[in-house]
């Protein structure tokens, strides 16, 4: 979230700049103000009768050793007077308190100054494309008929089990799966990444951190006796383990990599665009996450981006890279790279991958801070994810785009982890 600061000395390029985001701020960043001069009126009262108890509670010693016994005990009522006081103050100021930080968590972060103008995806910057567009066949099949014809994914099964958007994934199906986690996870930690894995339930205050909670509490799966919540995305447990820390400059950047399934409870809808693997309830992810300096964070974003892309060419996919704008962006980020793959079969790019610089948005949220060398003052850190990669809409791709009369051909940088070069 942005810091209270932030919004009293530039309320009004705050409201400008989430603008480009389509959020008015005017109404809420008004409030905001008008609640911290209520509660810095009170701290100040507050703070002056607290010096002013102190004060007096050193004079009493000083007065009974002198034997003046009534002033001494006139002082101590005096500050019994003073403590009842802070003690309706400190009761005003929590209201006011909570309703101030209510009011902050509702603004989204600032978009970074590379941000379109625009509304939605067609308003998207296309950064650049990569790999070759493959021919296919004209008989050529969609991965949901091809998943059948060589039984390697089922849909069927699953909603025995569970229920849509549950796949069960078998023989060649469950080892390219496997496959791809390992890939993703080795190349990541070769590009310095530490492998953790981590819890699949957070709490809400993990929620909370990564700005999951409290406004999108209906995407994720809730065990409610606990009041643990299914992850979305590595992203919440990893970059959790940060909250509540104070790091030195020196161990920066943090590059953590984790693999693990993710739960999303999204909205149904009907059409090709959400068919097959195109859009899951569980799916499994290898995410990167960064815990940055400020002075570093856009170099990192590159970085990532540059690592994400390294992945899909490898996989020997065709993609492109575009810079979200103001209008696509989600609620924390500050700047987002997507990354879409061709899916031959379908004739549309696929989503595969976010990456994103939060600056200190989160960071705020989890207080996680650092201390330069030679500092006294903490300062927030920036942290940084991407999905390195995502697998249902890859698999799809792989699928689609390489079968052939005889099979389906196995990407090269994947046949030492499947043991096999077809699936037939």
């Amino acid at each position: 979230m942005l810091t209270i600061n932030q919004i009293r000395e530039n309320r009004e390029f705050i409201v400008e700049r989430l603008k480009v985001k389509n959020f008015n701020a005017d109404e809420i960043t008004a409030r905001i103000i008008q609640l911290d001069a209520s509660r810095r009126e009170i701290q100040v009262k507050t703070d002056s009768m607290q010096n002013e108890m102190n004060r007096i509670s050193k004079e009493i010693g000083s007065l009974m050793k002198e034997g003046k016994k009534d002033e001494a005990e006139a002082a101590k009522q005096k500050t019994y007077s003073l403590k009842e006081e802070i003690k309706n103050l400190s009761e005003k100021i929590i209201p006011i308190e909570n309703d101030l930080k209510n009011e902050i968590i509702k603004l989204p972060n600032l978009p970074h100054e590379s941000v379109a103008n625009g509304k939605s995806a067609e308003d998207n910057v296309l950064v650049r494309q990569g790999g070759s567009i493959p021919e296919i066949s004209d008989k050529a099949l969609p991965h949901w008929d091809l998943i059948k014809k060589y039984d390697i994914i089922d849909f069927d099964l699953g909603i025995k089990l569970t229920g849509a958007g549950f796949p069960v994934y078998l023989g060649k199906g469950a080892k390219l799966q496997r496959a791809l986690i390992s890939f993703f996870l080795d190349e990541g930690v070769k590009a310095g990444y530490r492998e953790v894995m981590p819890p699949i339930m957070v709490n809400e205050d993990s929620g909370f951190g990564t700005g999951q909670l409290p406004d999108k509490e209906g995407q994720m799966y809730h065990a409610t006796l606990d009041n643990f919540y299914l992850i979305p995305t590595a992203e919440v447990p990893v970059t959790n383990i940060y909250r509540d820390v104070i790091l030195n400059a020196d161990v920066l950047p943090i590059k953590n990599i984790a693999y693990t399934p993710c739960f999303r409870r999204e909205a149904g809808s009907w059409g090709a665009h959400v068919r097959g693997l195109n859009r899951l309830h569980q799916f499994d992810k290898v995410e990167i996450v960064r815990i940055d300096h400020p002075d570093h964070s856009y170099e990192s974003l590159e970085e990532m981006v540059n690592h994400v892309e390294s992945l899909v060419a490898k996989l020997g996919l065709p993609y492109r890279i575009i810079r979200l704008c103001g209008g696509d962006m989600s609620f924390t980020s500050a700047l987002t790279y997507d990354f879409e793959v061709w899916s031959a079969a379908q004739k549309r790019w696929l989503e595969v991958s976010s990456v994103s610089n939060f600056e200190s948005f989160q960071a705020n949220r989890l207080k996680c801070r650092f201390k330069d060398k030679g500092e006294k003052q903490t300062r927030l850190a920036h942290t940084l994810n991407g999905s390195a990669l995502a697998l249902p809409r890859i698999v799809a791709a792989i699928l689609e785009n390489n079968q052939t009369e005889a099979g389906i051909k196995v990407p090269e940088v994947l046949i030492p982890y499947t043991g096999f070069d077809m699936i037939n």
